[in-house]
């Protein structure tokens, strides 16, 4: 019974990787593309993205 809980656990933890990947490689992907220009207190900053 050990081993299969170790296969379970393993399992899990393969699953959760693949889903952080994918939802870092979402936010990559939404990222606009271009340039950004912001106006702040700290004057205006512009960001080639």
């Amino acid at each position: 019974m050990g081993s299969r809980s170790l296969l379970y656990l393993v399992v899990g933890a393969l699953c959760v990787v693949v889903a952080v990947l994918g939802y870092r490689l979402y936010q990559e992907e939404r990222k606009p593309d271009g340039v950004e220009i912001s106006i702040g207190q700290g004057g205006v900053s512009i960001e080639k993205n």
